[in-house]
């Protein structure tokens, strides 16, 4: 039995999806969906509120689908949307601070020199042990590639605040590796 694939162009798909066919939609979501769930739950710790914000987010990418001008990345496209959605929850079911920090240094002395082998479930219970400030702006710039400028805008946030939080959350997160990979680590 040979497989024949829907839609090898996924622009006679957006095409379909934008004109209300379900069936393409389901197509789309079913491509899209396991990407833009980790995109929610690299915001929102449970998964299953990232689900829902990943629903929602999917609702407005169909609401919104005749906006698209094919000029860049679908799927870059809908993940902006996810990004947004995702800070849009986390503001209204929490108040987000980011408190202001007076000793952040302006230069970045963050170093890579740690070796270490790191499941991806610890590194992900890493950053979701960061204070909240902390993990959306390393979120937003080390995996999503915001700028400190983007970042700021979009959280409504000093550009030195994303600094300072992105600044703090790397230390952290250096400060939590060294501890897993040396469990003696700061034991007199």
């Amino acid at each position: 039995m040979k497989v024949i694939q829907l839609y090898k162009d996924e622009t006679q798909l957006l095409k379909r999806a934008a004109k209300n066919n379900r069936e393409a939609q389901h197509l789309l979501f079913e491509l899209h969906a396991p990407k833009m769930l980790s995109v929610c739950r690299y915001y929102i710790k449970d998964v299953h509120q990232a689900e829902e914000v990943m629903l929602n987010g999917f609702f407005k990418v169909f609401q919104s689908l005749k906006k698209f001008k094919n000029t860049g990345s679908f799927e870059g496209w809908v993940r902006r949307i996810m990004v947004r959605e995702a800070i849009s929850y986390l503001r209204q079911k929490k108040n987000l601070e980011f408190p202001v920090e007076a000793d952040y240094l302006e230069t970045d002395q963050t170093s890579n020199n740690i070796n270490t082998r790191i499941e991806l479930a610890e590194i992900q219970q890493l950053i979701d042990n960061l204070p909240e400030g902390y993990r959306i702006v390393f979120v937003m710039y080390a995996i999503e590639g915001y700028k400190h400028q983007e970042i700021a805008s979009l959280l409504e946030i000093s550009l030195g605040t994303s600094k300072s939080q992105l600044f703090k959350a790397r230390q952290m997160l250096q400060k939590r590796i060294i501890e897993l990979n040396n469990p003696n680590y700061g034991t007199p």
